[in-house]
């Protein structure tokens, strides 16, 4: 199968599956086209299992793994979409959250990967370190689905600032977290780093060093746009940006996830005010949410198909659901800690530490992530686990934040004990 086959097998498939669920379902989109492509993915196993002759459930397997999940994903839409999220992010509302968003990127994903690996090691008899990879790859929450979800919602201003923010840049660290995870864990796999001063080096290289490429390639292309004043040109500037960035930063081994956030900020609000007209921000901005739109059906109907790759067993399902508290726990104390941390000096909103633990959601990127471990005898356990924890959260938890962030918080506009963050008025991102 071509690749032209492929996307257009792909984006018909998400585009009948949306159908389904405006038409029936009526779900968050997002969620929606999941469910419908869980349901639809399950159905043709209970099929093959009634007609093992159709075989059914091998020619799905052969078509998800012509699709390589990890590496569409990883390689491909991440870039586009973790920069049209980005896009979207005002400085100005960012300024105001940066410590709380940079204290749950960087201490919060690390006590998360250390809480996640220590339980999942003492439940499976896993050695550490292996346990401690899985802890990187289920730590960070996916901006794709946390961004899915959000639109669906209504949230203070700040609130919704702090979840996207922390989801934008936790996703990169966690990223290089886990890269450097499975260096030590699989040193003779495709790791990049067998020590411990190894590691600390890579991730300053690759955190540091794509934050500083996405800030100089946003910059140079906000400089170019300001001296055009073609829409589509500049359009076509944006989209550059976003994907020979991306493929520039694996090239330099730089966290390309990071550039991508970065470049995304810069362009989507000093470049928005300073390179452009208004014509243009609003066809760039109609052009990136059409993309994001796209893409993340694509990418949620990916993930229902992706239960072909997955075993399932007794032993399995038990892990699996016993990760799901490890990683509620966990991220219960990635939010808590910087909280606590910053009490003393900052307000927060009723309900803050409920709301973004709960809101904390996982998605496509852990599935890539843990598709792309090399072979050992602990990567099925690590796979099956990973996907329990993420349709758990995605179904789960997406269709349920915004109630429980309606309950705990009160009406828009009202203080909640003084607390300045929740003077903001609700809207809907």
């Amino acid at each position: 199968m071509t690749i032209l086959q492929l996307a257009s097998l792909l984006i018909v498939m998400a585009g009948v599956f949306g159908a389904i669920n405006y038409l029936v379902l009526k779900l968050p989109s997002s969620i929606g086209i999941l469910v419908v492509s869980l349901l639809t993915s399950l159905g043709l196993i209970g099929i093959d299992l009634a007609f093992p002759g159709l075989g059914i459930a091998d020619k799905m397997r052969g078509i998800v793994a012509n699709v390589d999940f990890s590496q569409t994903l990883l390689e491909g839409m991440l870039g586009l979409l973790l920069f049209a999220g980005a896009l979207h992010v005002k400085l100005s509302d960012l300024k105001e959250e940066w410590l709380v968003v940079l204290l749950m990127a960087t201490i919060g994903v690390g006590l998360s990967t250390v809480v996640v690996g220590v339980g999942f090691s003492w439940l499976t008899g896993m050695p550490l370190i292996v346990a401690l990879v899985f802890g990187a790859l289920v730590s960070p929450t996916d901006p794709v689905a946390v961004l899915g979800v959000l639109k669906e919602t209504n949230m203070p201003k700040s609130l919704e600032t702090k979840i996207t923010g922390e989801s934008l840049f936790n996703d990169g660290v966690g990223y290089v977290v886990f890269l450097l995870l499975v260096g030590l864990a699989f040193p003779s796999g495709s790791g990049k780093s067998e020590s411990l001063s190894g590691a600390a080096l890579l991730f300053l290289q690759e955190a540091g060093g794509g934050a500083l490429l996405g800030a100089v390639l946003g910059w140079l292309t906000f400089r170019l746009m300001r001296r055009i004043n073609d829409y589509s040109l500049e359009v076509l500037l944006t989209l550059g940006l976003a994907l020979g960035g991306y493929q520039l930063s694996v090239v330099l081994h730089v966290s390309a996830p990071i550039m991508a956030v970065v470049a995304g900020l810069l362009i989507g609000d000093i470049g928005a005010r300073h390179g452009m007209s208004e014509e243009t921000r609003k066809y760039v901005d109609a052009f990136w949410k059409l993309i994001d739109e796209i893409l993340n059906a694509v990418l949620f109907m990916l993930i229902g198909a992706e239960v072909f790759a997955v075993a399932f067993s007794a032993d399995l399902v038990v892990a699996g659901v016993a990760s799901i508290v490890l990683a509620l726990a966990a991220r219960l104390s990635a939010v808590a800690v910087p909280v606590l941390i910053l009490k003393p000096f900052k307000r927060f909103s009723s309900g803050v530490v409920r709301i973004m633990t709960w809101g904390g959601l996982k998605g496509g990127i852990s599935v890539a992530l843990a598709l792309s471990l090399p072979e050992s005898e602990w990567k099925t356990i690590i796979l099956t686990s990973t996907y329990i924890v993420v349709l758990f959260s995605i179904i789960v938890q997406g269709l349920t934040v915004g109630r429980l962030a309606n309950r705990l918080i009160p009406e828009a506009g009202v203080p909640v004990n003084g607390d300045a963050d929740s003077t903001d008025t609700r809207v809907i991102s």
